[in-house]
């Protein structure tokens, strides 16, 4: 049952963080490995954790991706219900339609059907009603000066898109973020300065898949990975993002500082409701 003492906003936020942490704990090895289903299945209120599901949406699906952990069929329910409870909003913005079109292309294949079938079937948008998050704002790979600031806020698009940066997934969203760095070089540049760790590990993201892919981004991956892993403290979802990027860069895992700030445990919410959070 909901907990009276705290804000729905409050319950939201810690359902997602209770999600991320079993995501991230898959990724690295956890012996609980069977990530969406169980999470729901333990949940007082499913609901609250079928909201967490929509939220994170295709990073649920990052330990079957990049460390071949189980995503089995029970799973796959419980990212098909959670559509059902929780629908596309008609007027999402782009950016959340793509997520929610990269969770059902993810979707179907898991289950083996189509990829159309199994969008339109959760009433995701066409590919063509969502180019507008790729191309509205174009960074000029022609202006080694950085006076054109339209860098930020394709940048700031792409950070919102960060659960698209995962392997084997494609799509013009991919193709935009392999064909300019620089701008999320740019942009990751950007949020280390201003200490903006959950941002900076969003795009930290997208160069360490072009890293994977063969490209040779303008900032060094590891370094920032790593900073961020030392320094931050956001939470479980900045880590995840951490994490991930680590993953497809190949970075080793920074070694334990004495004194060095951790990110503090997500609270244990499988038991206690939550709710959608952005």
């Amino acid at each position: 049952m909901p907990n009276p003492d705290a804000s729905p906003r409050t319950e939201y936020a810690a359902a997602v963080e209770s999600l991320a942490d079993r995501v991230l704990g898959a990724l690295r090895g956890a012996e609980d490995a069977v990530v969406v289903a169980r999470q729901v299945d333990r949940a007082l209120d499913p609901k609250a954790a079928l909201a967490a599901v929509r939220v994170l949406g295709p990073d649920v699906f990052a330990p079957a991706l990049l460390v071949g952990a189980p995503f089995g069929p029970d799973d796959a329910q419980a990212v098909t219900e959670s559509f059902r409870v929780f629908p596309p909003a008609p007027d999402a913005t782009p950016e959340t339609a793509w997520r929610d079109r990269t969770t059902a292309h993810l979707l179907a294949r898991y289950g083996g059907d189509s990829p159309e079938e199994v969008s339109a079937a959760l009433g995701v948008p066409g590919e063509t009603a969502l180019l507008d998050a790729v191309d509205a704002v174009d960074a000029d790979p022609a202006d080694p000066s950085g006076a054109n600031t339209a860098w930020r806020a394709w940048s700031s698009r792409m950070a919102q898109l960060s659960p698209l940066a995962l392997p084997d997934v494609d799509g013009p969203v991919q193709t935009a973020a392999l064909r300019r760095t620089l701008a999320l070089a740019r942009g990751t540049t950007r949020a280390m300065l201003r200490r903006d760790y959950p941002t900076a590990a969003r795009l930290a993201r997208w160069l360490a898949l072009a890293s994977h892919r063969g490209a040779r981004p303008e900032t060094d991956v590891a370094a920032v990975v790593r900073h961020i892993e030392l320094h931050d403290g956001s939470g479980a979802r900045t880590a995840l993002d951490t994490e991930i990027a680590r993953h497809l860069s190949g970075t080793p895992k920074t070694p334990d500082v004495p004194g060095a700030p951790h990110p503090p445990p997500a609270p244990d919410t499988s038991d206690r409701p939550g709710g959608p959070t952005a």
